[in-house]
């Protein structure tokens, strides 16, 4: 341990957290606008330009439209080193809608809703960099805290492109949090992932009358579907591959003439991603070779898996430690046995409710899921922390997050990472040693030889690859 340690009625803490808890008003007021508004990935105007708003009213200078993406921007407070940034995502996903209940209700059906609570880690990262703001300025303190207003995490890899773009150069460390269903700040790794949109075309013809003058689009998408699945068997065992036909055409009657099949795949390294990702396309060009159609795809994103930093993540997690938990009030907690009422599966049964800290372990552990952060960990020391947003035993991408990020149960976990994201940065301020030394850690992990690669290639944002996907909540 570099940083100094902690004793109970730590001033500087106790200053953070009554800091957060005298403008958590303002913050959960965000918060919601966003979660109200829930608009898609490179949709964000709205979300992208309340927050920036927020930020330039707190004294940052705010670089719009970054790494070609006019919902990305980057505030900057401060100045010299060290360079502090902070993630924040704004995102919805397609399809959820929820009211703030305990039960399956659309707020506007197909309309789309915050299921990985990204209104919250949006709103909950610029708290916590106002809040670090407020300290350098009080105390004439040098250092820079940078928030990155970063778009489009589901699917869209917004972070890939601002690391491509080179916006991560010049920081010392950077932080994240997530939504989630516990307390915990560990060392765990994400899948690498890479998508794209397999497009087939064929001949249309009457599916009756005349069959043997058409060539199915369709009949291409399922023949690569029944490919890669075979290929589910020959791949490693950490492997996940999923697909959805977004267009299978129109009426049985009419042979398809066009038809689409969205793919991802995970793995653990981006080296497996992308040697799965060899055999994929030839899926695709053997499923168009046999049905006389053609294909051609279009790469939608691509992220690495998420470099650990053990460094870093003792550092957050003696602030989490020290705030401690989710408390839930007699309310929420009636809210909560609610919720855990409608899950089909009792996964996590024995997870400790949301008032309890999971411990720390120096061990590397790997999750199923991906994350754009991916990319950022592997050009700067990066370290993130998950809170009790949602009620234990809730899985991200459900209803169910979606209304429990809607109450005082998900903005309780929300103003808990923000003042842990708040606590943090300002100890790498104070003791930049640990900063010199979580970048030897980096480049041992990281490696001596090691070239950083998009595995999205140089294929510019996709700001459209949401198009046809469900609205926001006001239908804008």
């Amino acid at each position: 341990m570099v940083f100094s340690g902690l004793v109970q009625g730590d001033p500087l803490s106790a200053w953070v957290e009554s800091e957060i808890d005298e403008h958590k008003t303002q913050y959960t007021d965000m918060a919601m606008q966003l979660w109200d508004w829930s608009e898609l990935g490179y949709k964000e105007t709205k979300s992208s330009r309340a927050l920036q708003q927020q930020l330039k009213s707190a004294g940052f200078k705010i670089s719009r439209s970054v790494a070609e993406i006019p919902t990305a921007f980057v505030a900057t407070y401060g100045k010299d080193d060290p360079v502090i940034g902070v993630l924040a995502e704004f995102d919805a996903l397609p399809g959820m809608s929820q009211v703030a209940q305990p039960k399956r209700k659309a707020k506007l059906e197909g309309a789309a809703g915050h299921a990985c609570g990204h209104h919250l880690f949006g709103a909950g990262s610029t708290a916590a960099a106002i809040t670090v703001a407020h300290w350098l300025k009080e105390n004439s303190q040098s250092g820079t805290i940078r928030l990155y207003g970063t778009p489009a995490e589901e699917g869209g890899a917004g972070k890939v492109y601002m690391t491509r773009a080179g916006l991560f150069d010049d920081v010392d460390a950077v932080l994240h949090w997530h939504p989630g269903d516990r307390n915990v700040s560990g060392n765990a790794t994400t899948l690498a992932n890479k998508s794209a949109k397999f497009r087939f075309r064929g001949i249309a013809s009457h599916a009756s009358t005349a069959p043997e003058m058409g060539r199915s689009a369709l009949d291409g998408v399922e023949a690569m579907n029944n490919m890669v699945n075979q290929l589910r068997e020959h791949v490693p065992s950490d492997t996940r591959i999923h697909y959805v036909i977004t267009d299978g055409g129109r009426a049985p009657n009419v042979v398809p003439a066009f038809a689409e099949v969205y793919y991802y795949v995970r793995s653990g390294t981006a080296a497996s991603v992308e040697s799965i990702w060899e055999r994929v396309e030839q899926a695709a060009r053997g499923a168009a070779m046999g049905t006389g159609t053609q294909v051609d795809w279009e790469v939608i994103h691509g992220a690495h898996s998420i470099l650990p930093n053990l460094t870093l993540s003792e550092s957050t997690h003696s602030f989490l430690d020290y705030f401690g938990g989710v408390e839930y009030t007699k309310k929420e907690q009636i809210f909560a046995d609610a919720i855990q009422e409608t899950f089909i599966s009792k996964r996590n049964a024995n997870l400790p409710d949301a008032a309890t800290v999971l411990p720390y372990s120096t061990t590397i552990f790997a999750t199923s899921g991906s994350t754009d952060v991916g990319d950022v960990s592997w050009i700067v020391p990066t370290t993130g922390l998950m809170t009790a947003t949602w009620v234990p035993g809730t899985s991200a991408h459900t209803w169910q997050a979606v209304a429990a990020g809607g109450t005082s149960t998900g903005h309780k976990g929300m103003l808990l990472a923000s003042k842990v994201l708040a606590r943090t940065a300002i100890e790498l301020m104070r003791y930049p040693k640990t900063i010199e030394q979580a970048k030897i850690e980096f480049e041992e992990r990281r490696g001596a030889n090691f070239e950083y690669v998009p595995l999205l290639g140089n294929r510019k944002p996709p700001l459209d690859y949401r198009a046809g996907s469900s609205t926001s909540q006001d239908g804008s």
